[in-house]
């Protein structure tokens, strides 16, 4: 009798810890009026925003822009996320803030020239492909199964890994003669390429 009842109380719980594992996943939904007080926040935080942009000029006004657009999308996006309750919706605002980041670290790169210019574009490239790959496996781990998460990570890995070596190479075209030459080697040695 003790057995059975032992069994019994092995195999609930090999039940419940998944149960309770996937119900921590998930975020609780959000209700209506705070998605809607949250994107009204967002208004306005963007339009005070905006304003204070205004009175920059050049490439500061360019950047202060797009730290707005970010600040307001992602806030939007996070507000959906909360109402939707999803892993689906949370790596969907994951997806909207790499991207607007990348917005941003890309307007910052024009302040510069020549190769400190075409290395910090690559940079941001980089930075945001991780952002990316991140957001795409734990989409895969909301909605898909342990293989698509393995291919995920997979291919987050190789676009991180292409971008970086990229960025990498790039820094080796400031170079001249043979340190150029082993810079490349070394790039190319690192990613075994």
């Amino acid at each position: 009798m003790m057995k059975k009842w032992l069994s019994a109380a092995v195999c609930s719980m090999m039940v419940a810890v998944p149960a309770s594992y996937v119900m921590a996943q998930t975020h609780p939904a959000g209700s209506k009026a705070d998605y809607d007080a949250a994107v009204k926040q967002a208004d306005d935080n963007y339009k005070a925003a905006k304003g204070k942009c205004d009175g920059m000029s050049g490439n500061a006004k360019d950047v202060c822009k797009a730290e707005a657009k970010r600040d307001h999308d992602v806030a939007k996006a996070d507000a959906e996320a909360r109402r939707d309750g999803t892993e689906k919706a949370h790596a969907k605002a994951m997806k909207t803030k790499a991207d607007r980041d990348y917005d941003v670290a890309k307007e910052m790169c024009d302040d510069k020239s020549g190769n400190d210019k075409d290395v910090c574009k690559k940079d941001a490239k980089t930075a945001h492909e991780k952002a990316l790959g991140e957001a795409k496996v734990d989409k895969a781990a909301a909605t898909g199964t342990r293989t698509d998460v393995a291919e995920a990570r997979r291919d987050a890995r190789k676009d991180t890994t292409d971008a970086a070596y990229k960025a990498d190479k790039e820094r080796c075209d400031a170079m001249t003669g043979d340190s150029k030459d082993k810079c490349v080697a070394d790039v190319k040695a690192k990613y075994a390429r």
